[in-house]
Order: C-alpha cells, then sequence, then structure tokens
C-alpha cells in the first residue's frame, strides 16, 4: 500500500485511505494521503493524535458493533437519532483533540450495523444529519440494501446505486462514495442542470 501511495503522491487528486488503525493512518499520511476514512471514527487509541499532528482530512463513519458482528441484529430505538448523537460526539471529540472542524466529514454508515428499514430511514432523513454543520459522505454503491430492494445481485446494481446516489444528494449528501463513476457523474449532471439557478 505504502508504494503505491507514494507513486500517486504527486496526482493533484486526493488520494484517501481507509484504515481504524493509528500506525497505518501515520504510514499512509506520510507517504501522501490526504484523507483518513475510519469507520471506528477515531475512537481507536492513539487515533486523535495522529490526525491532530496532520493537515489531513478525516471521514467520522457510524459503524454499530464491530465489522464481524454489525450484521447480526442490528437494533436501534431511533436509528436516525443515534447517529446523529453519535457523528455528534466524534465531532466534539476530534475538536476538543485539536482537529480543525473544517477538516471533518461524516458519514452515517449506510449497511455497517443497520438492517433494510435503518438504512431507509436514514436516507429518508438524512438531512438531520446537515444540524451538525459537516458535510456528509453517503456510501451506497452497490450496497446489499440495494439488492435486498431490488433483487439484483452486486454486479447487476448499477442503476440502484445511481438511483441512490441521487437520493443522498438531494437529501443534502455532499459526497458520494461510488463503483460507477462515469454513471453516476452523468445522472448527477442532470440534476445539477435542473436545480442551477443559471439557463
Amino acid at each position: 500500500m505504502i508504494p503505491l501511495l507514494e507513486a500517486l503522491a504527486e496526482s493533484p487528486i486526493p488520494l484517501s485511505i481507509d484504515t481504524y488503525k493509528p500506525a497505518v493512518m501515520a504510514a499512509a499520511l506520510s507517504a501522501g494521503a490526504s484523507m483518513v476514512n475510519d469507520v471506528k471514527a477515531l475512537r481507536e487509541p492513539g487515533a486523535l493524535a495522529v490526525l491532530r499532528g496532520s493537515d489531513a482530512a478525516v471521514c467520522l463513519m457510524h459503524m454499530q458493533g464491530t465489522p464481524e458482528t454489525m450484521q447480526i441484529d442490528p437494533r436501534y430505538d431511533d436509528v436516525v437519532g443515534e447517529v446523529c448523537g453519535f457523528l455528534g460526539e466524534r465531532v466534539a471529540a476530534c475538536e476538543a483533540a485539536g482537529i480543525d472542524r473544517t477538516r471533518i466529514v461524516i458519514d452515517p454508515g449506510f449497511g455497517f450495523g443497520k438492517t433494510k428499514a435503518h438504512n431507509i430511514d436514514l436516507l429518508r432523513h438524512l438531512g438531520r444529519l446537515a444540524a451538525l454543520g459537516r458535510p456528509i459522505l453517503a456510501g451506497l454503491s452497490r450496497k446489499s440494501v440495494l439488492g435486498t430492494i431490488t433483487a439484483r445481485s452486486v454486479g447487476e446494481r448499477v442503476h440502484s446505486s445511481v438511483a441512490a446516489a441521487l437520493v443522498a444528494v438531494y437529501r443534502g449528501a455532499a459526497i458520494v462514495r461510488v463503483h460507477d463513476v462515469r454513471a453516476t457523474r452523468d445522472a448527477l449532471a442532470v440534476y445539477e442542470a435542473v436545480e442551477s439557478n443559471h439557463d
């Protein structure tokens, strides 16, 4: 991973690293990564310190449980309220640790410890996360919830993934994580043309 990051470091495109391990974060940032995407929202000991000592951006994601247990009967009393509360606490923890809030992005964690109903509820009320005052990242591309809705296999979820990205942007997402870049860009270009005030 590190040689690849070093080789791409001169690219004008920002490089993001997915990890919750502070040692990996530090090595990746030294090699040229400009963003850390952490499924544990910098809760591992030492993670906050690594980001404080850099100028990198960070994406704080919500996940119930661990990657091994998260889909074993996930439950919430109020999924939207609980995700908002958790992410608000993590933004506050970052600021208290000396990480400027302008470097922070939040991710409700679609598919990470959520049922179909939880995911749909979060998407429907995505705008509630906007109250936290940070850009929202939505990662729904090819997720199993789309397969549950459409009965399509992973390789057949291009259309549902594009639809989910459009809904996420409409509901307030500033960033969408996608596999099918061209199709999503085209769909968003049409959406932006319609929503724009310019002829």
